[in-house]
């Protein structure tokens, strides 16, 4: 029988990141907002859309783009966020690797 490794560090370091930005309710919630409109918003509409506050918003967006589920686009002053499709995409993915189950390749998360 084949020993079966843990994932390196650096793997496994990248994928607790993805499941600790995903372990808050309301970045779930944000994160299912960006994807159902795929089209950027900015906080404000989030904010009327989500019922949160402007700086609990803020706050969530900075760590969801921190681990790129979300990314800011620039406008003058303004910010736009939208989903990272390619990274969203991989969260199932990373989930099958960390319990050990063979996947097919998935793209990175850029």
């Amino acid at each position: 029988m084949k020993s079966m490794q843990p994932l390196d560090r650096a793997e496994a370091e990248e994928y607790a990141s993805w499941f600790k930005a995903l372990a808050d309710a309301t970045r779930i919630q944000i994160v299912s907002l960006l994807a159902r409109r795929r089209a950027p918003m900015s906080v404000g509409e989030i904010v009327a859309v989500s019922g949160v506050g402007q700086s609990t918003v803020s706050h969530h967006l900075k760590i969801l783009a921190e681990v790129r589920f979300v990314l800011v686009e620039r406008q003058g002053t303004a910010s736009l966020y939208r989903i990272n499709e390619a990274c969203v995409s991989c969260f199932p993915t990373a989930a099958d690797v960390v319990m050990g189950k063979p996947v097919p390749a998935a793209p990175t998360c850029e």
